[in-house]
């Protein structure tokens, strides 16, 4: 399960774009926390500390826990903004929980046990469909990641939702079909000897005629 990551964060008394530009120019990201049918909280976070956590590819399936004038928010990041130019994060938005809140929200994919797989083994290539699988969950199940065992599938395998074990309480979003995660497909090498292999057959096959 995901952890919950205490972040200081500070009260933006005043709104508006100026009030958002001087925090800016502090080092500090304007956010605002919302939701769980309570009044949205204007605060601001420091940017060296926002562009940290930015860095841990969990960070959108991470909670968090802010505190602002001496009242816990436990929080979900939900839409980032960042400058079109600098890529530089200028605003971002804190969706409140509940200790009951049910989420959806994108996990990454983690492919384990390479080594073992036999189309792997037999230079096989993994093609990822999706790095992330969509997922709904109560706010205090939200996995870090979604394990996908390579070990038992071969050349020209698909790997299917319905392959991978999730934890307990975690449900995919795409409920209507078994959708594809990854694939095995066969190593070009593979392929042209198969290719040159049925010619050959093909040609014997002309010649007694």
């Amino acid at each position: 399960m995901a952890e919950t990551i205490e972040v200081p964060v500070a009260r933006r008394q005043r709104a508006g774009k100026g009030a958002a530009r001087q925090a800016r120019r502090d080092g500090m990201v304007p956010a605002v926390i919302y939701g769980d049918k309570q009044p949205p909280v204007m605060v601001n976070v420091e940017l060296l500390r926002l562009q940290a956590l930015l860095r841990d590819a969990s960070f959108a399936t991470h909670t968090y826990r802010l505190v602002v004038d001496g009242e816990e928010h436990t929080v979900l990041p939900r839409a980032l903004q960042r400058h079109p130019v600098t890529d530089v994060p200028v605003h971002l938005d804190f969706l409140r929980l509940s200790a009951g809140s049910t989420v959806t929200l994108e996990v990454p994919c983690r492919f384990v046990n390479e080594d073992e797989s036999p189309g792997l083994k037999r230079g096989g290539v993994l093609n990822i469909v999706r790095h992330a699988i969509e997922v709904t969950c109560r706010a205090t199940q939200i996995p870090e990641e979604i394990v996908v065992d390579l070990a038992p599938f071969d050349t020209g395998d698909s790997i299917h939702i319905s392959a991978v074990t999730l934890p307990t309480g975690v449900k995919p979003s795409i409920t209507d079909r078994d959708f594809t995660i990854a694939t095995i497909a066969a190593p070009s090498a593979v392929r042209s000897e198969a290719l040159e292999a049925q010619e050959s057959e093909a040609d014997d096959e002309d010649d007694d005629v």
